[in-house]
């Protein structure tokens, strides 16, 4: 054979593996609101910046007739390319291919490109659209699915995992999402379960239907299991790109800094006046973190589920930061067992890769009550206080009002690591409010009284007095500074300045034990 045969032929093959299903399952895919697995990739990554690994890998088995159907790529297509200019590595299956479904040679393409994004050191990215193992495969299927779910646990904490869910993601096929940093969903197309709702109806009698029982909008609200959701695809691909330009290669890196326009050292005076008058309102605590971050652009993570605790990505004078924030707008910003979960998970990545957290504080409490407790919000509790004294990345914390009890340790306290703490003048940080505290206290006084309201209300004034205000704590240097609510940019910005080159370790241990 001739040279030039045998290039002929190798652009031949490579154009048959290219087709993927064929024009026909290509249409269903585009009917269905859609793309393909290979459109996707030239939708998330640079112009012609993709170079794909194994594109003639086929499937090994035998049985059933398969031995006679080995399209090349075996329904998944694994490379790497560039996004904003930077290496990521991705791997996209492709539904018109057996419906996506994983086979033993299917895994091992995953599992390769996963092992050199480790090597490398950069970053993930898996779009999943399959309808689960390879029946035809028998346990080899079972066997690529667990090989797999190794490989995101060993890569945790060494390279960014995000995952885009772009239509089905049943039975065990959802634990390698699961175990990734963040998953994104699409509305109306994509769906996440363990069992279907068939099995479901069958054991538990339960009618449910599919987007019921594993749709976006359910993940993003009720389980949590997914960190946002899109209208379509194309806005979940810009979701990816905003997300990803937050996050740094790998844990040996610091995140990407961004050129800044806006001041440093601006001030806001409408910050000053921003809380109500009575520290029983709430008030929105995210108008606070969109007036203080660069360009007010702060992109929220999970901003449907635990929404009393308010977790995102925001950038100081170019420089990304997690934020962590109570949210007096919903459940007066108590924290329960799904939002310290939630903390728990932001904060641990965000050490994981150096990203420093900026934490805004006005916490009454953890929520009480026998569904609480029975939920095990001790031992949920517990994990963020344990994922904010493990980290050891750049702490900051503003407490605009309210730091009572336990709450108050937990979000970041000075005694357990916080690195600077700052206070508004309407800051109150004390063991309870006044009223409860007053109560406990003085409760022989309020037995015994005439007017038992007028002097309740006398006491309150001077447990204020005492407590109501950030000074008592700043006297005890656990508050660092009171400043001017106007000056909380600046005074952030300076401080992740000072602690730009902070160095802090954990002691040499095989892995910490947090109660999970």
């Amino acid at each position: 054979m001739t040279i030039e045969r045998m290039i002929l032929e190798l652009a031949n093959k490579r154009e048959h593996a290219h087709q993927g299903g064929g024009p026909a399952r290509n249409e269903k895919q585009h009917a269905q609101g859609k793309y393909t697995a290979r459109e996707r990739l030239g939708k998330i990554l640079d112009e012609d910046s993709f170079e794909e690994l194994d594109t003639f890998v086929t499937h090994r088995c035998t049985d059933f007739g398969m031995e006679k159907n080995r399209p090349l790529g075996d329904g998944v297509i694994t490379g790497h390319g560039t996004i904003d200019g930077r290496l990521v590595f991705v791997f996209s299956q492709d539904f018109t291919v057996f419906g996506g479904s994983l086979s033993k040679a299917y895994a091992e393409k995953i599992c390769k490109v996963m092992d050199l994004a480790v090597k490398a050191g950069a970053p993930i990215i898996g779009l999943n659209d399959s309808g689960g193992a390879r029946i035809q495969e028998g346990v080899d299927a079972l066997a690529g699915y667990a090989d797999i779910f190794l490989k995101n646990v060993l890569a945790s904490g060494r390279v960014p995992q995000l995952s885009l869910i772009l239509g089905p993601c049943a039975g065990g096929a959802v634990y390698s999402p699961a175990i990734t940093d963040f998953v994104m969903m699409t509305r109306g197309s994509s769906y996440m379960f363990l069992t279907g709702p068939k099995v479901v109806k069958q054991v538990t009698h339960e009618e449910v239907t599919t987007e019921q029982l594993g749709g976006a909008d359910i993940h993003a609200g009720r389980s949590g299991v997914t960190h946002l959701v899109a209208d379509n695809e194309d806005e979940a691909f810009a979701m990816l790109r905003k997300l990803f330009s937050f996050l740094p290669q790998s844990h040996r890196e610091q995140p990407p800094l961004a050129d800044c326009s806006d001041s440093a050292d601006r001030t806001d005076p409408s910050l000053n006046f921003i809380l109500p008058d009575s520290t029983n309102t709430p008030y929105d605590m995210k108008e606070i973190i969109s007036t203080v971050v660069d360009d007010q652009d702060f992109f929220e993570i999970h901003p449907d589920w635990a929404k009393n605790l308010i977790v995102g990505f925001a950038r100081f004078n170019g420089r990304p930061v997690g934020i962590v924030a109570n949210q007096p707008q919903v459940m007066a910003g108590v924290l329960d067992n799904d939002s310290s979960i939630k903390g728990a998970r932001f904060v641990r990545f965000c050490d994981a890769f150096n990203i420093p957290l900026v934490v805004f504080e006005d916490v009454p409490g953890f929520m009480p009550g026998t569904s609480q407790e029975y939920g095990g919000i001790i031992r949920n509790g517990a994990k963020l206080l344990f994922a904010f004294a493990e980290a050891t990345v750049p702490k900051i914390t503003i407490v605009t009002r309210k730091a009572y009890g336990g709450a108050y340790c937990v979000m970041n306290s000075k005694h357990i690591r916080s690195d600077v703490n700052l206070a508004w003048p309407s800051a109150e940080i004390a063991v309870m409010g006044p009223e409860g505290a007053v109560e406990i206290i003085h409760r022989g006084k309020l037995k015994d009284a005439e007017d038992r309201a007028s002097l309740a209300e006398t006491l309150m004034d001077e447990y204020r007095e005492l407590f109501a205000n950030p000074y008592n704590a700043a006297a005890k240097g656990y508050i660092d500074d009171v400043i001017e609510p106007a000056s909380t940019r600046f005074r952030i910005v300076k401080a992740l300045e000072m602690l730009a080159g902070k160095r802090e370790t954990n002691p040499p241990i095989k892995h910490s034990n947090i109660p999970l």
